[in-house]
């Protein structure tokens, strides 16, 4: 998906009233649904405090960098170009355009001020432009892992059983059936992604518009107003007289699911809440019917917290992937760059096996910062180089032990004692760390990026190249996707890295591959044709690809001919295969980004394919147990082309415009193996789509990235890296090869024991990324996580993170979507869920009654989100075969952050925006995913980072359609909706909010109109994922069957 908001961000349903319908019977064995208590999302996990790096000295903000470029639509100012990734730049007053963002008939409101995108670490010598929390915003109070049980709850102790080791016991709480639910204490922790709250923080990003003086910054097509939406560059642009001090303001953050929701109808309590006991615990017992209302649901935060990443020399507790969060680094590195599923490592694999859970990390080493944190420090060795340990040639890092009066360190991660280089050398403090740690990033900071030596250089850093390849085949041209196509490309230009060493070509094919020369001295650029497309060649050795300062003018004409040149073509044939091949020859000296834009299935020359889909659809009618095959690869021939392409560092990203079947099984093979993606546009419209196109292709441009990257993952002796998983590809066992990496990526490393660890040792982890920036310059970010050891069980349900390992779970179903029928990977992600639950049940929980469901509070809500998974596009028996391998494709680098709100998207209410009390923030309260919440007189916006669905009911006020869709009816209104903004406020409004989910996720969200009583209509309410659903369970009968299956496992 195009997407990642900050890394932050996925969202946070917030339930609505449910309007009192029957509450659903559970079977009597099953009186009580309970909850184990957890630890304080930040307390610091583990011994108490020793001596850890010391905080680093608190700066204020740094003057805006000049020039920095708007994320909107309009072309960008004059820019002074920073280095690649230097800190986030503030925005200069925005230029009015000088020609509309794009030339489809879109269009949308002016949004909020854009931020400039992010570019990274600044020199080694500049002040970071932060380095503490915003002075206004307030911590959220403890957490209450006990709520205060209602007057008329007979209240008894729980036991607990601790498994063997003497656990400490876990609290648990139960929910009363009818009356209000237990109240609970704010869950400490992330925010809602919102607004202000009074006297807490500042003004969230979101809520600025710009000074009055200024031209609003999305220009759209005169006489549109279309919101060329282009994703964030996470800066603000201050107002004047709204902030105290100079601070940024904080940024409008979304929230996922997280937490638990507050219940219907009951807002959070103010009174003054419990500290969190780890010996607190009371059951109350309910009778044998629950309350929907009161089962664990996400819930939305509400503040924004500042999360230091280690306190007291133990390693703090990440908040929840979907809240909000600033992060100050203080030795263990960003929870946006790299989590693990376990926030304490067991000591042993048998552990690890017991407890049913996985132990992997997600790394996502350019994941975007929040504005108001510091940049990444570069630090710079000169001719020696990063200090490195000479046995398993890990980085200086925080955790490495300087001992001996500084003369040697020990290494963290092998044990290995060695020397200090004497240019190195300082002597050791009183407290045993070297006297200048404070002041040397490497070894105060979690996360580091090193200017490479010239032992880590095969070759001179490839310069920056985008290679264009586009399809004119006749299907192409008659759909408009030859036209969106060169449209994107032309207004993208201005988003590519300004410099010498920026380099574009282009081609188009339809049977046969057209090049084209776009030297300045020719009249008008020269078309080369290679009919050949069983053994192609690239008909020029040179100026094919220019540097794009001499190009411009001629390939800007070039892409504005494009269309017109093939208007009357009548080849339907598509050379795919062969015209990658063909580009790729052009590229091999230098490596680069291959971009190509797709409309039809490939049909001739090498790597084409057939019409696979039409058996497919027999096959499952059926009921053929082979239908799977159709989501493979139909032959090894792509993959080998593929596995080429990595070899000299060209990575492909495939824009499928079509409005057919495409193999996407097949095709989607090049981008996943390349460090690229696959963009999907079905069925394609000419209407709606080219606006997603051009903003997608931007983003791809324009974000953070890196080229020609390796990477590796190192961990304490003890463990071993077992596999890695994403959009890369792999020649040795260790290391991983990149020929792109972006803010988007994200790679998944699975971990094994080999040994064991001491109780109250430390576990570290550090991934190591040798990159070459867009301008350049080789570079080494280092990330490095220490985490504490425990051989208790009841610590690692303690600290397990809900988000991580559920985006596992993710994964490894859609890796096992390929070879196993659609039945079978949703029995294996159930009884993943249930014998977490079950180990938990089993060795942390003894509770009296075998007709309680207990869940661990850190796993709550694992029943609901595994719900969510087995109802998705993906594990769908009636799904198309290319929407599948879509959502496989898209799963195979996702983040931890869209991961959740892909399978559990968020849904709210837009027909009464005008009434809305929550007007803090943008956003407003999400609705649980039910079909209780959908009446016939609403319109409801379901998004789930990709698309957007916007659900009408056949009872609407023909007044509020006319301010939405500006007709009385829906009758003329298309499918593919295109937003537009009118002169009203509940229009603004609609458009605001999906301007800043567009923003949060990074992606420009396609929107589909979706009726009652139409085949849309139901594919929405299949969405809803608490209902039931034809072959499949709602929420309550699921915690029912997870019940029943862990009941029969303990007997």
């Amino acid at each position: 998906m195009s997407r990642p908001p900050p890394s932050f961000t996925p969202q946070n349903p917030t339930p609505a009233p449910n309007p009192g319908g029957p509450a659903s019977s559970f079977p009597a064995s099953f009186s009580n649904l309970q909850i184990s208590g957890a630890p304080p999302p930040f307390a610091s996990a583990g011994p108490p405090a020793g001596n850890g790096p010391a905080p680093p000295s608190i700066r204020g903000p740094q003057a805006p960098v000049p020039g920095a470029r708007p994320f909107a639509g309009s072309p960008s100012p004059p820019v002074q170009q920073s280095p690649p990734f230097g800190g986030p730049p503030a925005v200069q007053p925005l230029q009015p355009p000088q020609r509309p963002p794009f030339h489809g008939p879109l269009s949308g409101p002016p949004a909020q001020a854009q931020r400039a995108p992010f570019r990274g670490p600044p020199a080694a010598s500049q002040p970071p432009p932060f380095a503490g929390p915003p002075a206004a915003v307030s911590q959220p109070p403890p957490f209450v892992a006990t709520p205060q049980l209602p007057p008329y709850s007979a209240a008894q102790p729980q036991l607990f059983g601790g498994p063997p080791g003497g656990a400490v016991p876990l609290p648990t709480y139960s929910m009363p059936p009818f009356g209000g639910p237990p109240q609970q204490g704010p869950y400490g922790g992330p925010p809602q992604f919102g607004g202000q709250r009074p006297g807490s923080q500042p003004p969230s990003f979101g809520a600025h518009t710009a000074p009055a003086s200024q031209p609003p910054p999305f220009m759209g097509v005169p006489g549109a107003s279309a919101p060329a939406f282009g994703p964030p560059g996470w800066q603000g642009q201050p107002q004047p007289g709204v902030l105290p001090g100079g601070l940024q303001p904080s940024m409008r953050m979304p929230v996922m699911p997280g937490g638990m929701q507050p219940i219907a109808g009951q807002g959070i309590p103010s009174t003054p809440t419990m500290p969190y006991s780890p010996h607190a615990g009371a059951q109350v017992s309910t009778p044998s019917k629950i309350d929907p209302n009161q089962i664990p649901r996400p819930i939305a935060e509400t503040s924004v917290v500042i999360f230091e990443t280690r306190q007291g020399g133990q390693a703090a507790v990440p908040p929840a992937a979907s809240s909000e969060f600033i992060v100050k680094d203080t030795g263990n590195c960003s929870p946006r760059l790299m989590r693990c599923t376990m926030n304490q490592i067991p000591c042993t694999g048998d552990l690890v096996t017991t407890s049913g859970m996985p132990l992997a990390l997600m790394v996502q080493p350019f994941a975007l910062p929040h504005p108001s944190e510091e940049p990444i420090q570069l630090v710079d060795f000169g001719e020696m180089g990063p200090i490195r340990c000479s046995r398993c040639k890990a980085y200086i890092n925080p955790f490495m032990r300087f001992v001996d009066q500084g003369k040697n360190f020990i290494c963290n991660l092998c044990g290995f004692s060695n020397d200090t280089p004497r240019e190195y050398l300082c002597n050791l403090g009183p407290d045993g760390r070297r006297r200048d740690a404070d002041d040397r990033p490497e070894l105060c900071r979690g996360t580091v990026e090193f200017i490479a030596s010239k032992e880590f250089l095969v070759r001179e850093p490839m310069p920056a190249v985008y290679f264009f390849l586009v399809d004119v085949s006749m299907n192409a041209v008659h759909t408009g996707a030859t036209a969106a196509a060169c449209s994107a490309i032309s207004q993208a230009l201005s988003d590519l890295p300004e410099g010498p060493r920026t380099m574009v070509g282009i081609a188009t094919f339809d049977s046969a591959i057209h090049f084209y020369s776009l030297k300045r001295a020719q009249q008008q650029p020269l078309m080369l044709i290679v009919p050949d497309i069983q053994d192609v060649y690239t008909p020029l050795q040179m100026d094919l690809i220019l540097p794009v300062s001499e190009c411009r003018d001629s390939l800007e004409q070039l892409l504005e001919s494009i269309p017109s040149m093939f208007e009357n073509n009548r080849v339907a044939d598509s050379a795919f295969g062969a015209a990658m091949k063909a580009s790729f020859l052009a590229m091999k000296p230098t490596g680069g980004k291959l971009l190509v834009f797709q409309s039809v299935l490939p049909s001739v020359g090498t790597g084409s394919l057939s019409a696979r889909e039409a058996e497919g659809r027999s096959n499952i009618s059926t009921g053929d147990k082979e239908a799977h095959k159709l989501l493979q690869p139909v032959d090894k021939t792509l993959k080998t082309m593929a596995l080429e392409f990595a070899e000299y560092q060209v990575c492909v990203d495939v824009f499928l415009t079509t409005q057919s079947y495409t193999d996407i099984a097949s095709i989607s093979v090049v981008p996943s193996t390349t460090g690229g993606r696959v963009y999907y546009y079905f069925p394609f419209s000419a209407l709606s789509d080219p606006a997603k196109l051009f903003n997608d292709l931007r983003w791809n441009i324009s974000r953070p990235q890196g080229f020609e990257a390796v990477m590796r993952v190192r961990c304490s002796q003890g463990l071993q890296v077992q596999d890695y998983s994403g959009n890369f590809c792999k020649r040795v066992p260790t290391d991983i090869d990149l020929p792109a990496i972006d803010s988007d990526k994200a790679i998944m490393v699975t971990f094994k024991h080999d040994d064991k660890f001491q109780e109250n040792s430390e576990c570290a982890f550090q991934c190591a990324l040798l990159y070459t920036t867009v301008y350049g310059q080789r570079r080494i970010r280092v990330i490095n996580i220490s985490l504490p050891c425990t051989s208790m069980l009841s610590n690692l349900f303690r600290y397990a993170d809900l988000e991580t390992q559920f985006t596992y779970i993710v994964k490894q179903a859609a890796s096992g979507i390929p070879t196993s029928s659609p039945s079978q990977v949703r029995d294996q992600v159930t009884s993943t869920c249930i014998n977490i639950l079950q180990s938990y049940r089993k060795y942390c929980a003894s509770v009296s009654s075998s007709g309680q469901l207990i869940l661990p509070e850190a796993l709550k809500l694992l029943p609901l989100y595994t719900l969510a998974l087995i109802k998705s596009i993906g594990l769908r028996n009636d799904g198309r075969i290319d929407d599948r391998s879509y959502w496989v494709s898209i799963v195979s680098s996702i983040s931890v952050f869209l991961a959740v709100p892909l399978v559990f998207p968020r849904m709210i209410a837009l027909h009464d925006l005008m009434s809305r009390d929550d007007e803090d923030s943008l956003i407003p309260n999400h609705l649980t995913l039910n079909s209780e919440n959908i009446q016939d007189d609403g319109i409801y916006l379901l998004e789930n980072g990709e698309d957007g669905f916007i659900y009408v009911g056949n009872a609407v006020n023909s007044a509020t359609l006319e301010q939405i869709f500006g007709s009385s009816s829906l009758a003329g209104v298309p499918n593919q909706l295109v937003l537009e903004q009118f002169d009203n406020e509940l229009s603004r409004k609609v458009n605001e909010i999906v301007n800043e989910i567009r923003r949060q996720r990074c992606s420009y969200l396609r929107l589909r109109l979706c009726q009652k009583g139409d085949p849309s209509g139901d594919f929405f309410r299949s969405l809803l994922v608490e209902d039931k659903a034809p072959g499949g369970l709602s929420y309550v009968e699921f915690l029912v069957h997870v019940h029943r299956q862990i009941q029969s496992k303990m007997t």
